[in-house]
């Protein structure tokens, strides 16, 4: 019996990880054919909304990637629009250019919102998103909690959210940021399904990188209870020259299943470059069946 759950776990954890979803930047060299060297067509791929980026640059990257067979989810980045005509042009262009069906719509990281929308939650209340053909809508969550928003807050805000979709007929789903520990995930987890909430949800994981990349995003993301996750079992000088990979927490997640019930999939924050992170994938994937 022992093998057989050993196996068992082995390929829940590969189908996991040859199933999940990646983000890159619009600007990527990779957003578009050059992908395809690396991923199978059919990959979900999430197109940020940095700063440096407009949302025709995010259109153009989606028209890329859908072009060369996989399926582009734009971030809906709400305080980054400057203006409800923007919004138009964006959700227009998106599933017009890009036959966008499926978006993630987060507040953005600007303090102040450059237009008419203050959050996710208010871009989702104007009706934008299924009258221009958006079907799936995706929200940002935080189980270790977010640097800026109470937990009250941000339980709160999902709730309204998920609410909306529904009634608007919108597909709803959750996807985490990323951490390093699966117990503080699994106890966010439990604490939804208590609150009736059972929507799919995709586990934020950070790809291969090293620990210096991961702490600087951890840092800046807020995710501090898991990133001593990070320094365990490394001196201070091994753990810079270090890189580090998702595989422990996949497998902590996948042995608490059982519990917590099945995790619908992962998605992949590429920190440590896309291409690192494919091969990560290809190998992690291949191994898990030995």
């Amino acid at each position: 019996m022992e093998g057989t759950a050993q196996d068992w776990q082995r390929r829940r954890v590969a189908e996991l990880i040859a199933t999940a979803s990646i983000e890159l930047s619009p600007r990527d060299e990779l957003a578009g054919a050059g992908l395809c060297d690396l991923f199978p067509a059919g990959t979900t791929v999430f197109v940020s909304h940095p700063a440096s980026a407009s949302y025709r640059d995010i259109v153009t990257a989606c028209a890329r990637l859908r072009q060369a067979g996989f399926v582009p989810v734009p971030h809906i980045a709400a305080r980054r629009l400057a203006s409800l005509e923007d919004a138009v042009d964006f959700l227009h262009r998106a599933t017009d250019e890009a036959d966008v069906s499926d978006a993630l719509m987060i507040g953005g990281d600007p303090a102040w919102p450059a237009g008419p929308f203050r959050d996710s939650l208010s871009f989702l209340a104007s009706g934008l998103a299924e009258c221009h053909g958006i079907e799936r809508v995706r929200f940002a969550s935080y189980p270790e909690g977010h640097p800026h928003i109470t937990a009250r807050a941000l339980n709160a805000a999902l709730t309204a959210k998920l609410e909306l979709a529904r009634e608007r007929g919108l597909n709803a789903s959750l996807v985490t940021q990323f951490g390093f520990e699966a117990a503080p995930i699994e106890h966010w987890m439990a604490g939804l399904r208590a609150r009736g909430i059972d929507c799919p949800i995709e586990i934020g994981v950070a790809g291969p990188a090293s620990v210096v990349t991961l702490a600087k995003f951890a840092v800046r993301c807020g995710i501090g209870s898991s990133l001593r996750a990070l320094a365990r079992g490394h001196t201070a000088f091994a753990r810079i020259l270090s890189e580090a990979a998702p595989d422990a927490v996949i497998d902590a997640l996948v042995s608490g299943e059982a519990e917590i019930g099945a995790i619908d999939g992962l998605h992949v924050f590429t920190f440590g470059g896309v291409r690192r992170t494919a091969a990560w994938i290809q190998s992690a994937a291949s191994a898990s069946f030995i």
